[in-house]
């Protein structure tokens, strides 16, 4: 076995052999990668090399800017370990024609990863993938890759980045108390060093989070996500009495929000937040505006964006769908906590400048004396209370997913939650949208099933949509978790 490259580049468990993350990987993987962009036309152009702090990546990195280096190409190896945004804005502000960084996200501490930004700044995509998997294949062993050592640079480049989401506010008020964990990851100084240009400068981070540490030794799974990864962010939001609390996840790409209620801190679902953002960036967009997120979210923005006068689009999940939904795109997310809130800057999602925007939200809402649970309420009367959450079958035999989705169907459920619904094979369709999910929906309730691309599992996005009765929602949504979960 080998490790595959995709759409996502590389991600597995660092060891020895090629089924693991390496050198002798990366610098194959590399000699790939610079075949194929001379292929295209690329030769001599700059490339941007940059990296997180998990196990392996400062030697992954070296070896990646010393191939790209060998074979031609100007490389921007940035000298430190910094967010996954940095690099994707670098690409677009240096006119690159490729960005490598040296990731691998939320995963488990074990893993790392190579993701890989074309020209445009956005995300790899099909058929370029096939293309460099196939120049990969091609590429002689590694200890016969040619490498030429390249000095660090590109510290002007995060200072273009910190002055550009430093922009973002359009409130004047800045009286807010913050709380943010960076989750051992390489986010923390990134965040704070933004969310202070900006004018936030009453920020408290979780000491014992905030550091780079590949290890993750406080929590068991790096992601905000995760039941209990953001204890800590929301114990020190209720001991500082903070007005918002934050959660990057390790390479910083992704935000949760967390807000105050009567009854506790809470952290907002990625829907939650991705409405309360998506009406945010509206309000100071022009009409025509087009705002998207994917087939697995709530059908919540595409109502907002109908009513004020925007435009919407629905892609497949991932970020090198949603940054290339369309022209004049001025928003897009996915429940998984991921917001592309900047695309002219940075075609990918983006925790610093998502936590810079949903600051100046609070902040002014809270010299209104309100919110931001108070203004998804608002949406919620609006638009009906829209509730959702997610069930994932996590499974030993792959051979399991393949027989549900089968069983799903050759016998789809006519009634879900007692309630008459239509079935739609999107693996069956022609279109954008074709791919591996069915969809079930009715009058109130939306369900969307579809093995995970990443680990294996087969996940069930659940909505239920109820003009008024929050509790009668929600007790259908609990009705259709204990559907989901019966099939396992």
């Amino acid at each position: 076995m080998t490790l595959r490259f995709g759409t996502a580049g590389l991600r597995g468990p660092v060891g020895e052999g090629p089924d693991c993350m390496n050198v002798p990987v990366v610098v194959r993987t590399t000699a790939g990668l610079a075949s194929w962009l001379i292929m295209q036309g690329h030769a001599g152009g700059t490339v941007v090399v940059g990296r997180d702090a998990r196990t392996g990546s400062a030697e992954f990195h070296t070896a990646a800017a010393e191939v790209l280096a060998a074979a031609g190409f100007d490389v921007v190896a940035l000298g430190r370990p910094l967010p996954t945004p940095v690099t994707a804005f670098a690409v677009r502000a240096l006119g690159a024609v490729a960005g490598v960084q040296i990731t691998a996200s939320h995963n488990p501490a074990a893993d790392n990863g190579y993701k890989v930004y074309l020209s445009d700044g956005a995300q790899l995509l099909s058929p370029a993938d096939r293309e460099i998997e196939a120049a990969i294949d091609a590429a002689p062993a590694a200890e016969d890759v040619p490498r030429t050592p390249v000095a660090s640079r590109g510290d002007e480049l995060v200072e273009r980045y910190l002055a550009r989401v430093a922009g973002l506010p359009r409130s004047p008020h800045r009286t807010l108390r913050i709380a943010l964990t960076a989750l051992h990851g390489v986010g923390g100084e990134t965040a704070v060093a933004a969310l202070r240009a900006a004018g936030f400068g009453d920020v408290h981070v979780v000491e014992s989070q905030f550091h780079p540490d590949p290890a993750f030794p406080t929590v068991a799974f790096p992601n905000p996500e995760e039941p209990g990864a953001t204890d800590a962010v929301l114990a020190l939001a209720a001991e500082v009495e903070a007005d918002l609390a934050l959660a990057l996840d390790p390479d910083a790409d992704r935000c949760a929000v967390g807000v105050p209620t009567a009854q506790g801190w809470r952290m907002l679902r990625g829907d939650d937040t991705g409405v309360l953002l998506g009406d945010r960036i509206l309000a100071a967009s022009p009409p025509g505006s087009l705002v998207a997120t994917t087939i697995v979210s709530s059908t919540l923005l595409s109502r907002l964006a109908a009513a004020r006068g925007a435009r919407f689009a629905q892609t497949l999940t991932g970020f090198k769908w949603l940054a290339r939904a369309g022209e004049g795109l001025v928003y897009a997310y996915e429940e998984a906590i991921g917001h592309c809130v900047d695309p002219d800057a940075v075609r990918d999602k983006d925790g610093i400048a998502t936590a810079v925007v949903a600051a100046d939200y609070a902040a002014e809402l809270k010299a209104a004396g309100r919110t931001l649970t108070d203004a998804l309420v608002d949406l919620h009367r609006e638009f009906g209370v829209h509730v959702g959450g997610q069930v994932s079958l996590r499974v030993d035999d792959p051979a399991r997913i393949d027989a549900v989705m089968d069983r799903l169907r050759t016998a789809p459920p006519d009634r879900l939650a007692d309630e008459a619904v239509t079935f739609t094979d999107l693996a069956a369709t022609d279109g954008p949208l074709r791919t591996d999910a069915l969809v079930f929906e009715g009058a109130t309730l939306r369900v969307v099933v579809r093995p995970s691309g990443t680990e294996p599992k087969l996940k069930f996005y659940l909505e239920v949509v109820d003009e008024r009765d929050r509790p009668a929602a929600e007790a259908t949504l609990e009705v259709l978790r204990g559907w989901a979960a019966s099939l396992g």
